[in-house]
């Protein structure tokens, strides 16, 4: 399959991401809609954590298996494994070490404790240090989503590349229905700021979609003409370091709700969503 052909493959893939962005617009949701946004989110996160570090895994394990036959050595599975413990590590250390730089920032600018000296006058933040704490969340989640899908369109490039036009097809109809859910996931945190009627603009909401979904189309290129599986284990457990982080945050939100039973159908639902969207691309024998 051609490049220009692939990439508009890929371009579908990750276009399908934008379906859950209008939610981000929603005029005052009551506090039960909020709740179950938030744990649909998680839900969707929580299927994707699973779903990488699985891929991941899987070089590690055949390694294994290989070792175990005497038909290989170790040191693959150790070197697959460094990547697989450096990928989660900067993933979710590096999330860490970043909101925290943001949230001193975020002070700063607001005159918090320790900030400055009273007699000092306050710089002016911009950009993401001046975001409220929804959105900085919003962009977590579309980072962690866009490393996740960067590997996905790799996949889709390598198939297409090796003229696999069946196996390609399938994985874009596959990843497309899964960056449809994961709209909804980036855009739950921003529900609490639309109740307050500080709605995102529609370029915020489109920024996040490209960060989100532009990767499978970046991913698609690359796949096309370059076969790693030590790319894909890096990327993949980036993702799920990002994503890990990302998910403990949301559960800090939905534990102040207080409302147990609308996180545990929200929950429900994002997992069914999740493993729902994975069983198409399970008939690609991905």
């Amino acid at each position: 399959m051609s490049l220009s052909a692939t990439l508009v493959l890929g371009l579908i893939a990750g276009g399908t991401i934008l379906l859950g962005m209008p939610l981000g617009r929603l005029s005052k949701p009551v506090p039960e809609l909020r709740v179950f946004l938030n744990a649909v989110a998680v839900g969707v996160l929580l299927f994707l954590v699973w779903d990488v570090l699985s891929a991941a895994w899987e070089p590690i394990d055949s390694a294994l298996a290989a070792a175990h036959a005497h038909t290989g050595g170790l040191a693959p599975a150790f070197g697959y494994g460094a990547l697989f413990v450096g990928g989660i590590s900067v993933g979710l250390l590096g999330l860490v070490a970043y909101d925290r730089w943001m949230a001193r920032a975020a002070r700063a600018n607001h005159g918090g404790p320790g900030a400055m000296a009273v007699t000092e006058r306050p710089t002016p933040v911009r950009g993401i240090a001046a975001w409220s704490p929804a959105r900085r969340l919003s962009l977590l989640i579309a980072v962690g989503i866009g490393l996740h899908n960067f590997a996905e369109g790799l996949a889709i490039g390598q198939a297409a590349g090796s003229n696999e036009i069946g196996l390609a097809t399938l994985l874009v109809v596959g990843f497309a229905l899964h960056n449809a859910t994961e709209g909804f996931g980036i855009v739950a945190p921003l529900a609490a700021e639309n109740a307050a009627g500080r709605r995102p603009s529609w370029g915020f909401l489109l920024a996040m979609a490209a960060i989100g979904g532009g990767p499978t189309f970046i991913g698609t290129a690359v796949g096309h003409g370059v076969t790693s599986e030590p790319m894909s284990v890096v990327f993949l457990t980036l993702a799920a370091g990002s994503i890990l982080y990302v998910v403990v945050q949301l559960l800090g939100v939905a534990a102040k709700a207080r409302r147990t039973d609308l996180v545990a159908y929200g929950l429900l639902l994002g997992l069914v969503a999740g493993f729902a969207t994975d069983a198409i691309v399970t008939l690609a024998g991905v």
